[in-house]
């Protein structure tokens, strides 16, 4: 199998943009390809950093040349090929999915998936608050809060905040603030980084706090998973979440790269 064989096979979760994770279960369905290339590295040339296997350029499945203007993002890339065995599993390939959907996807629709994540900021996650029980609520107040407030602060508006369920319609003058900032995301790598991070913790918020080094990595994850984590800690994990999970987490950091690096 060639490199354009594999890419065109597994190499893509589509310009759609469709939840990271159902990318990677419906990669894991497909039989896996033996490995056709003995290593991989990273090429640069004309300014970008180049995935070379064999010495040869990768390309995405529209053909396009996998290279990207960030060492540290070619690198781990590359590295992510250099991991696999015998058998190519893209199940272990987040970040080569990623970019790929970036370069032959998002880089055609970047209006599209910046009014998306400004879309996810109408409703967004930190925005709804438990009523009870007082530890959980709490805890929200605790995690929560300080990160929208400095989101407040960096975008000059205030979001509403709904207790449960009830849907809280965000001020106008909040979400073009939040488009503003949307709107300074490089494109197409970082903003493919964007919106899988918004997917994958359903905050714009916390997309736009990593993305202007507000928090770290953990400090989102564990944010986006306070209420799951509320949970696990009364009544305990199963091994099929914690998997599932686990997968989401891979996601997140390829995303997170691409966001931050990109």
């Amino acid at each position: 199998m060639s490199t354009d064989d594999f890419l065109a096979r597994f190499g893509s979760p589509g310009a759609s943009q469709p939840d990271p994770v159902a990318a990677a279960q419906q990669a894991m369905r497909n039989p896996l390809p033996a490995r056709f290339y003995k290593e991989a590295g990273v090429i640069e040339r004309d300014g970008l950093f180049h995935v070379a296997l064999d010495g040869k350029t990768a390309r995405t499945p529209a053909r396009k040349p996998l290279a990207v203007g960030s060492r540290d993002v070619a690198e781990a890339l590359a590295a992510e090929w250099e991991r696999q065995a015998e058998r190519i599993d893209p199940a272990q390939m987040p970040l080569t999915r990623l970019v790929n959907s970036a370069l032959d996807g998002v880089a055609d629709q970047q209006e599209a998936v910046r009014a998306e994540i400004v879309r996810y900021a109408g409703s967004d996650a930190l925005c709804y608050r438990a009523g009870e029980p007082e530890a959980l609520v709490a805890r929200q107040n605790d995690v929560w809060q300080p990160i929208l407030g400095d989101i407040e602060t960096l975008i000059g508006a205030r979001f509403l905040l709904a207790e449960g369920v009830v849907f809280a319609q965000q001020p106008e003058s909040t979400l073009a603030a939040v488009a503003r900032h949307v709107g300074t995301i490089p494109s197409p790598l970082a903003l493919a980084g964007a919106h899988n991070v918004m997917t994958l913790t359903g905050s714009a918020v916390l997309t736009l706090a990593l993305a202007n080094g507000l928090i770290d990595p953990d400090a989102a994850w564990n944010a986006a998973h306070l209420d799951e984590d509320y949970q696990i800690g009364i009544w305990g994990q199963d091994e099929e979440a914690a998997e599932r999970r686990a997968i989401r987490r891979r996601e997140f950091d390829a995303a997170v790269l691409l966001l931050t690096k990109g």
